[in-house]
């Protein structure tokens, strides 16, 4: 075990600002945009959002409360739980699920800073339409060594985070990046509604198509739920095992829950009021922020400066997310192994940035590298998205659900959640001294979270 004096977050705000760096990231400003406008935007948003309330929400609570009770990472705080050792491999998966995220989040991530110096070099005013963007974006990605060197960017400035340590590096960027990141959403969606035909954007957002809507939407949700909230991967855990016994975890996993749903809906309609004035449809997939939004945005008043502050609001979403995903398996190395941050995060840096590269070549050299996955062929890079959001990310909440319902308990987690100091009767931990919500808390989680998340699972491979 590790003898070293363990970082603390220095307020409570400051770890909330953390957190939701860490949920809001290119699941809502990448992902969640082009999830919803393939599944009936506003009827998929709905669904999303039962998902964060009913397993969500949580879920999060007992992840932060995990690692707040036992200062520990994902792996030694279930061995500190629990006398089980097969409880340990549930921390286990938390640390895989982060190593491979990363492995395929850092390439995004470089896309994105290589797409803010496209910007402020104007190359988006060359483009006529999407399809011509389409075909830039394809041609830089032929490039392995374009792919490349923008993947090992984004990775360098992560790592050089993460080497700051918990006070002067995940806590200092997360305190100046998530205003900024706010203050350019709240710009780029401002300019959106009084864009033409915007309204036609929000009615698609928030006015229900419920014939899209199939049982892989329910799926596509629950996952993005984790996703989007960096559940499942140990993340929440690892920062929560910086957090004062002091601190209300409930007030702090509402707010966290909140403005990660929040700047995902504004995301949408920065995103979707673009779209909908060009006369474009949104359903483009992934390629949408990347193939649709820079000839969009290049002909829009104001169309340079809103083009360079999108894709720096992107590449901030990706670093402060980053930083956590890294922050789990450095952790990890650091309590379990008694090293020290700097030799950790330069063994897990190593083999990230390793395994990240044929996600890297995924699009070049290794492009015909697929595997056949139903009847869509996955490129390694599509494995490594479809194991962690589909796989690795909801398996890591339900044993989470299950081990608090079954094996640690839940009367154990609501004394855990009522420790600290609630300033708030209506959101914070307080809630928990009325019996009504203890009890439907103990239901969800003992029942519900993990009989939804089974069901998933079933649908998934077929069974259902």
């Amino acid at each position: 075990m590790s003898t070293t004096t363990r970082e603390n977050w220095t307020s409570k705000r400051n770890f909330i600002l953390a957190a939701a760096g860490s949920a809001v990231g290119l699941g809502n400003i990448w992902k969640f945009p082009y999830i919803a406008g393939e599944n009936g935007g506003a009827a998929f948003l709905i669904i999303y959002v039962i998902c964060i309330l009913m397993i969500g929400i949580p879920i999060l609570n007992l992840e932060i409360l995990l690692g707040r009770e036992t200062q520990k990472n994902p792996v030694g705080a279930f061995k500190q739980l629990s006398t089980n050792p097969l409880w340990q491999y549930v921390g286990g998966l938390g640390v895989v699920a982060s190593f491979t995220i990363l492995s395929f989040y850092s390439v995004v991530g470089g896309w994105s800073i290589a797409y803010m110096l496209e910007a402020i070099n104007g190359t988006f005013k060359g483009f006529e339409n999407p399809q011509v963007a389409g075909e830039f974006f394809n041609l830089k990605n032929s490039n392995a060594n374009w792919v490349l060197g923008f993947h090992t960017l984004f990775f360098l400035i992560t790592v050089g985070i993460i080497l700051s340590g918990v006070r002067k590096g995940l806590e200092k960027v997360s305190r100046y990046l998530m205003p900024l990141l706010l203050l350019i959403l709240f710009f780029l969606v401002f300019q959106g509604l009084f864009l033409p035909e915007s309204e036609k954007g929000l009615e698609f957002l928030f006015a229900p198509d419920w014939s899209k809507i199939n049982a892989q939407t329910f799926l596509l949700a629950l996952g993005h739920a984790f996703f989007t909230l960096s559940l499942g991967m140990g993340a929440m855990m690892t920062y929560g095992s910086y957090l004062s016994k002091k601190d209300d975890i409930v007030h702090a996993s509402n707010i966290i829950a909140f403005l990660d749903t929040f700047i995902a809906i504004l995301a949408g309609v920065a995103i979707f009021t673009v779209v909908f004035s060009s006369g474009y449809s949104p359903t483009a997939g992934p390629g949408l922020v990347f193939h649709v939004l820079p000839p969009l945005l290049a002909k829009l008043p104001l169309g340079y400066i809103m083009s360079i502050m999108f894709f720096l609001l992107l590449s901030i979403a990706a670093i402060t997310s980053a930083i956590s995903i890294l922050e789990v398996s450095v952790a990890y190395l650091m309590d379990e192994f008694s090293f020290s941050r700097k030799r950790a995060t330069s063994i897990m840096s190593i083999a990230v940035y390793l395994a990240a590269i044929p996600c890297a070549l995924s699009f070049n050299v290794l492009s015909d590298v697929t595997l056949n996955i139903g009847a869509k062929p996955y490129t390694i890079f599509d494995i490594f998205d479809y194991l962690a959001s589909n796989i690795y990310l909801p398996l890591g909440g339900f044993f989470i659900a299950l081990f608090v319902g079954h094996a640690w308990g839940v009367d154990k987690a609501i004394k855990g959640l009522l420790m600290g100091d609630s300033n708030n009767s209506r959101f914070g931990n307080s809630i928990f001294k009325n019996a009504t919500v203890v009890s439907v808390f103990g239901f969800l989680v003992k029942f519900i979270s993990p009989l939804l998340i089974f069901l998933v699972f079933l649908y998934q491979f077929g069974l259902i």
